[in-house]
């Protein structure tokens, strides 16, 4: 008897010190979850599951690990926890090769560009006189590093050369020949070395010439209106959300509206929704090497309410996101008082194949489709394109009114030719393509700042 009560006392001091090292190990974890932010036709992802590239979807969370690459028609942005951005041009290839926090929590990152061009647009975070936040982009056998908030643009010409170009702020260059500092609205030109890039050349050294101008290229009208959308909406909503996060607060803001509701709080929710919305009819399941599946939101603001704090429904109000502050990364959304025919999201019991929910994941948009969008009730913005209708709120407002579809126009497409000197055009906009629950476009036209739009009558104040 007792020997067989030690061996149970035995087996549950096991079980509890294996909880412990989970609890341990997770509350150690340096990994870090970075989001795939903005998808425009061909665009590939492989997510580190040995299985090799697939089709990546908005929302897509990017681990260490992950190589993003985008086709001739492709454009794809990579959004960073403070809400720094990684832009990749048509026929480019990145590798997330360090994706960590540091001793101190500063976010360390290195990014491989294998292959085509890349836009950066920093806000590394100092900590007084700790090391503060770390990115280095590493290119055949040079790299840059940022200290200090930097927009800027690599591109690689095969093997033969790369041009770096700095828009805003300074960078530092590493090459085999030494190092230098590119300040803003300077280029630099690095000839690579003959010999496998200097490796069976010893005598020989890349080149490395300044210049106080750069060439643009096509996709900087497309680079600009990114940044001129995240400058804009980052916060524009006044939601007072104390969260570490800034990523996916462009589209918060522009997608919806934050309000306070008594025993609530501060809590967000999206424009051209109904009384049959659930936040979690149209999405997937996408599966990652050590956390199994995730669920990934269809819609265009669908990554902070869904990784972080918790939906909650509201009688005679709706469905609405609690902010979350400090608490830990969901990879499944937690849900409160849902009603009784509520789906809530459950992963695959087995598999490894991105499973698709409801509508799904929205389709990549393609530049040349036509340039008028329906917007339906219910359809919380789904297939939506950011910054693609003036004043969204004001829409959402008419369809408030009236619960019937609106049809508006969309921003006209970007030109896709370039100054061949100077620093680019301003941003202009770009084209649309339909939706299943309406039509898409591809970029942003100048806009103001959103007004909160008001809500329905039947809606509490």
């Amino acid at each position: 008897m007792a020997i067989a009560k030690l061996g149970k006392m035995l087996a549950m001091g096991a079980v509890l010190a294996a909880a412990f090292l989970v609890v341990s190990a997770s509350a150690e974890s340096k990994a870090r979850i970075v989001r795939l932010s903005e998808v425009q036709g061909t665009v590939q992802i492989d997510r580190a599951t040995g299985d090799g590239f697939d089709k990546a979807f908005i929302n897509l969370p990017v681990i260490e690990g992950s190589r993003l690459k985008t086709g001739k028609d492709g454009r794809a942005e990579v959004e960073f926890e403070d809400g720094s951005a990684l832009r990749l041009a048509p026929d480019s290839e990145v590798d997330f090769t360090r994706l960590e926090l540091g001793d101190d929590g500063q976010k360390l990152s290195t990014v491989q560009l294998v292959s085509g061009t890349l836009y950066a647009n920093l806000h590394p975070k100092k900590s007084g006189n700790k090391t503060g936040d770390q990115f280095q982009l590493n290119f055949a056998h040079e790299s840059v590093t940022v200290a200090e908030a930097a927009h800027f643009r690599v591109e690689l010409d095969g093997t033969t050369k790369a041009t770096l170009a700095v828009f805003k702020g300074k960078v530092s260059a590493t090459t085999p020949s030494g190092e230098c500092e590119v300040s803003e609205k300077h280029s630099a030109t690095i000839e690579f070395a003959k010999g496998d890039l200097a490796k069976d050349d010893p005598a020989g050294k890349d080149t490395f010439v300044i210049a106080k101008n750069f060439e643009a290229e096509p996709s900087d009208a497309w680079d600009r209106q990114q940044t001129d959308y995240h400058d804009r909406y980052a916060s524009a909503g006044g939601s007072g959300v104390s969260s570490p996060y800034g990523y996916g607060m462009s589209d918060l803001n522009y997608y919806g509206s934050f309000t306070t509701v008594a025993g609530y709080g501060n809590v967000w929710q999206p424009y051209f929704i109904d009384a049959g919305w659930s936040p979690f009819q149209d999405g997937g399941w996408a599966f990652y090497p050590g956390a199994g599946y995730m669920w990934v939101s269809g819609y265009p603001w669908g990554w902070m309410p869904y990784n972080y704090g918790n939906w909650a429904f509201i009688p005679g109000f709706g469905w609405v996101w609690q902010p979350g502050y400090y608490n830990p990364w969901y990879g499944i959304p937690q849900v409160v008082n849902p009603p009784v025919r509520t789906k809530v999201p459950t992963p695959p019991v087995r598999g490894r194949q991105t499973v698709m929910v409801g509508l799904g994941l929205a389709a990549n948009p393609a530049a040349g489709a036509p340039r008028r969008l329906t917007i339906n009730p219910g359809s919380a913005g789904f297939g939506v394109p950011r910054g693609s209708v003036r004043h969204l709120d004001h829409v959402a407002k008419t369809m408030d009114r009236t619960s019937r579809p609106v049809v508006v126009a969309t921003a006209p497409p970007v030109s896709t030719t370039a100054p061949t000197t100077g620093f680019g055009p301003r941003p202009g906009s770009t084209s649309t393509s339909p939706s299943m629950r309406g039509g898409t476009s591809t970029g942003m036209a100048p806009m103001g700042a959103p007004h909160r739009s008001s809500a329905p009558p039947s809606r509490p104040h």
